[in-house]
């Protein structure tokens, strides 16, 4: 069992954390990956083979990195709100507004229906 450092927090802190586990197909079968750890990934035949083993891998590298004292990257919880300001030149601005009072809808309206395409 590793040992710990002052202040430093354990195994089961970064087990139970939200991370991303991604998996992809591949010609030779898939790839998993934890998003949040660089390294920390596997190959795999089958799709109920990547996620088992990226289990294993990710408790490897999180038991690793704690018996060494690295830094462990933790998930950010990111909300999203559903709005984000864009700066666009004035001559697209004017364009995209024309066309939105063309179709009878707000410039936000129209923003969403061509972002959406």
């Amino acid at each position: 069992m590793p040992k710990l450092m002052k202040n430093q927090k354990d195994l089961n802190y970064y087990l139970s954390l939200p991370y991303t586990f991604q998996v992809q197909k591949t010609e030779k079968g898939y790839w998993a990956s934890v998003k949040e750890l660089d390294g920390c990934h596997t190959p795999a035949d089958t799709l109920e083979e990547a996620y088992k083993d990226l289990e294993k891998v990710f408790r490897m590298y999180i038991e690793t990195k704690l018996e060494y004292g690295d830094p462990i990257p933790e998930p950010v919880d990111q909300e999203y709100s559903g709005k984000f300001l864009v700066r666009l030149p004035k001559s697209l601005h004017k364009q995209l507004a024309l066309q939105a009072e063309a179709e009878g809808v707000s410039l936000n309206q129209y923003a969403v229906y061509k972002l959406s395409q």
